[in-house]
């Protein structure tokens, strides 16, 4: 398993491994280190691993990128960060277990588009939704058109952009940033709750999940069908399926291996 950084303190706490993002002093601004160490642990999640929790050190899950790293740059360099990025962030959306996001103070720019990419988002009434890029000077580069868009519309996402408006964590749960509003101080623990109940599934079916929902929502209609029922035939056949129908039947707690 990859290893601490400067950047990403990375712990185990059973069949969960808890990332921390660790620059509290920049609000956990998102730097080519970070998220090289993101890379690098997403490149080689452990074996044993059954789900995977995001939080941020100080008080903040993420102000966004990093500007101090980007005041001056080619077209061609821009171009080839935020294709990076676009990687970085797809192996965080299709990582080999189920990510959930526990998000307090600063969820912005680079941030959202981070937390965006995880399976679960866990807020705090504090946390601040904001794509503030239309005040930088920038357009969004790490997948947030495309992701953000998606949780909450087009229309929605483009009014966000043009006015830095910033959403709570309660309205941010009502219009899909978030899953989970709650009180202060609650968000890791819930996610924790959360990523035992999640680690506790069947590790196929939650690949299945986290893997072919997203894809079959972009195939035409007839094709996502056709998908989901291959899905649901490698899904019905295989050993998960019988432990969790007879432990149904006998009224227990399944065992999946």
């Amino acid at each position: 398993m990859a290893q601490d950084t400067d950047v990403l303190s990375i712990d185990r706490k059973g069949a969960i491994v808890h990332l921390t993002l660790n620059r509290p002093e920049k609000r956990n601004a998102l730097n080519d280190a970070t998220i090289a160490a993101l890379d690098g642990f997403f490149a080689d999640v452990p074996d044993t691993a059954r789900a995977i929790v995001i939080s941020g050190a100080g008080g903040h899950f993420s102000s966004g990128l990093d500007l101090s790293e980007q005041v001056r740059r080619e077209p061609l360099e821009v171009m080839a960060h935020s294709r990076n990025w676009h990687r970085v962030m797809e192996a965080i959306q299709y990582a080999r277990v189920p990510v959930v996001a526990a998000l307090n103070g600063a969820v912005m720019g680079g941030g959202l588009e981070m937390a965006a990419a995880c399976h679960v988002r866990v807020a705090e009434e504090s946390v601040q939704f904001r794509m503030p890029e239309g005040m930088r000077g920038i357009f969004v580069g790490g997948g947030g058109s495309v992701r953000i868009a998606k949780l909450i519309g087009e229309d929605r996402l483009t009014e966000m952009m043009l006015t830095g408006r910033i959403y709570s964590g309660a309205e941010g749960e009502r219009i899909g940033l978030a899953h989970y509003a709650l009180s202060e101080g609650s968000a890791l623990d819930k996610a924790f709750e959360l990523a035992e109940r999640i680690a506790g599934n069947s590790p196929t079916i939650n690949q299945f999940i986290i893997h072919a929902i997203s894809r079959i929502s972009s195939m035409p209609p007839e094709a996502g069908l056709y998908a989901e029922s291959l899905a649901a035939a490698l899904s019905q056949t295989g050993p998960d399926a019988e432990e969790g129908l007879n432990a149904f039947l006998q009224k227990r707690k399944p065992v999946f291996r």
